[in-house]
């Protein structure tokens, strides 16, 4: 299933806080809680104390390479579908990264990533969260460079948290594709 993220956020958010036995004692004594509440009409809402608004800010990353859409099969960065593996930074294009499965990771597909300086590396290792061998990611932790493993649907997310922070991450993921079966026919032996 392809699952989106939004990069927008509504303005003002009203909630409701639904009435307790504490509110209602707060509410009594009169405490900052119920200073800073409006209350609403008890006719419309029997068992709401508070109606708040939050304000929301829409996040600035429409410049940056977001993870838009991911599955098991691929990823979308900005709207655009990629079904190989891939380095991904918040300011330089999306770059092909020559790893076709998890086993076959070696020391110079870090170098690669090592290459762009990044602040932390998220690594996502496929459908299942596995763990580089620590020899891999030696030169990127020699240069103080975190490297965390997940799955590919945690790593994007945790790539998006960071890169709306302003954090200079690197999401390296891999996309192993499904091999193609090869069944072989076995002659009669009658």
């Amino acid at each position: 299933m392809l699952q989106r993220q939004k990069a927008y956020s509504a303005e003002w958010i009203v909630f409701y806080q639904p009435k307790t036995p504490v509110a209602a004692e707060i509410d009594k004594e009169k405490s900052y809680n119920a200073n800073l509440a409006a209350p609403v009409s008890p006719e419309k809402h029997t068992n709401i104390l508070f109606k708040r608004t939050m304000k929301l800010h829409i996040t600035p990353t429409q410049q940056y390479q977001t993870v838009t859409a991911y599955d098991d099969a691929g990823i979308e960065i900005n709207a655009k579908r990629f079904e190989h593996s891939l380095l991904v930074m918040p300011e330089i294009a999306p770059v092909a990264w020559p790893v076709d499965r998890f086993e076959a990771l070696a020391a110079e597909h870090f170098a690669q990533i090592e290459a762009q300086q990044p602040d932390v590396v998220i690594l996502g290792t496929g459908q299942r969260q596995r763990f580089a061998h620590p020899k891999l990611t030696a030169a990127l932790t020699a240069r103080r460079i975190g490297v965390e493993c997940m799955n590919n649907q945690a790593a994007c997310r945790t790539y998006n948290i960071l890169m709306a922070e302003g954090r200079k991450v690197a999401l390296a993921l891999i996309i192993e594709r499904a091999e193609a079966t090869v069944t072989a026919t076995v002659p009669d032996q009658n």
